[in-house]
């Protein structure tokens, strides 16, 4: 006993100089990682393009579903950061401990083929941009952005991979400058977000409302986010000496519980703003001047050209490249987690190829195939739509999953989610259950 209390008396003063250790404005920003990573990677050019069609098409009159899922994103990605935290073990992982092995290996196998459809339509809408902007062929830039994706996982370290990651979600910050340039009637955006209904296009159809509501919902709580999010909780974990020993430490414990908290709240919360932003952006410069058919994020640029200046174009069309820089690692990153996981094959972007290959060679797979498919042309809709039902479909029972392991004193021990978070993860699960059947019915 008395060599236990000795041993925590030692552990205790580790902690309490290792929190120590850094200035507090460096601190905080040692905080900011894998939610932040997380909520800027919700803002690819597949998810400005959704966030475009919005604007353009229905004007203000899709804000409040950006104003519903912000705490149903934070609810859910807390969750997911939390069991990755507390178990030491990723998504995938910890779903098989609560799931058939049957219905693990099929959620994981449709993430992958969601991921890679999602893969495929950010790196055609990323050349599309860089085209564009600098002319040349479509098909160099495909290439290009492809390798580069593939070789910045494999040969980086995770701390330079991070440390890049964090920087490139600078690039959002692109569609507040757009915001700033253009025009917005505060008051007629707050009134049509609030009244939706009584400002409904009268050209538009019941279902296409409908459909783009289940998009901008299918595209802000995406399962590939869960599965990035916890394994980036662990990757930081292990970085951590004498991470496992001092997790029983209620200071520890509630230090690190909180900055999950921070860390999440911000990376959302940033998300969402970006994504108002946009659709902010498009309704103005778009919808007001008579331009209601979006397809791509590419073609949003270029119709911002004749109406806010070449300023603006360039600003969101680098964005695009951007965000798709940011977004195509944790795509190809959380569906090689997801698999690794579930075979139990070695999953770290802290080892070298050698020593996880299986885990490099999904990146290398999922990456490579999506390039492929944007060499082919792909359609972009048809692409988003089907990365949406397979989205859909996994979603809602990968959800229900996370929740079982949240309550779970079994899997999380002493650190079960709170009553609180309960509520907002239930809430985020009902909510997509809906938009799911929505998306069928209207299908």
């Amino acid at each position: 006993m008395q060599q236990l209390i000795a041993r925590n008396a030692i552990l205790s003063r580790a902690f309490e100089t290792a929190r120590g250790h850094l200035p507090d404005t460096r601190a905080f920003t040692q905080r900011l990682g894998p939610g932040l990573i997380t909520g800027a990677a919700d803002d690819d050019p597949s998810g400005i393009a959704t966030y475009s069609q919005a604007g353009s098409q229905f004007r203000f009159g899709l804000v409040w579903t950006l104003l519903l899922t912000t705490p149903l994103m934070i609810g859910i990605q807390m969750l997911s950061a939390r069991i990755g935290w507390v178990t030491g073990e990723g998504l995938a992982a910890n779903i098989a401990k609560v799931c058939p092995r049957w219905l693990t290996m099929g959620l994981v196998a449709l993430l992958v083929v969601a991921n890679t459809i999602n893969i495929a339509a950010d790196i055609g809408a990323m050349a599309e941009a860089a085209r564009l902007l600098m002319g040349g062929p479509r098909v160099l830039f495909i290439v290009g952005f492809g390798a580069a994706c593939v070789l910045g996982q494999v040969f980086f370290s995770y701390e330079r991979s991070v440390r890049i990651l964090k920087w490139l979600t600078l690039a959002l910050f692109s569609y507040f400058a757009v915001v700033m340039v253009v025009h917005v009637p505060w008051h007629q955006a707050t009134i049509e977000s609030l009244q939706p209904w009584a400002f409904f296009p009268a050209e538009a159809r019941l279902g296409d409302y409908a459909s783009m509501v289940v998009a901008v919902l299918g595209t802000t709580i995406s399962p590939y986010l869960f599965f990035w999010q916890a394994a980036q909780e662990v990757e930081d974990q292990q970085k951590r000496p004498h991470a496992a020993e001092l997790r029983p430490l209620p200071a520890y414990a509630q230090e690190h519980l909180f900055r999950i908290k921070q860390d999440t709240y911000i990376g959302m919360s940033f998300s969402n703003i970006i994504a108002l932003c946009i659709v902010l952006a498009t309704a103005v410069t778009l919808n007001m001047h008579g331009i209601t058919n979006i397809q791509t994020s590419s073609e949003a640029a270029e119709a911002l050209r004749p109406v806010a200046g070449e300023f603006a174009f360039a600003v969101f069309a680098l964005g695009i490249v951007g965000t798709g820089l940011l977004a195509v690692p944790v795509l190809a990153g959380s569906a090689a987690y997801a698999v690794s996981e579930a075979f139990g094959w070695k999953a770290s972007l802290s080892h070298g190829f050698h020593e996880a290959r299986g885990f490099y060679a999904i990146i290398i797979a999922a990456t490579g195939i999506g390039t492929l498919m944007s060499l082919f042309e792909l359609d972009p809709i048809k692409a988003l739509v089907w990365s949406a039902i397979v989205n859909g479909v996994i979603s809602v029972p990968i959800m229900v999953a996370m929740m079982w392991i949240g309550q779970s004193p079994r899997v999380m021990g002493s650190l079960t989610m709170s009553g609180r978070h309960r509520f907002f993860g239930w809430a985020a699960t009902g909510v997509m259950a809906v938009a799911v059947v929505v998306m069928f019915v209207t299908a």
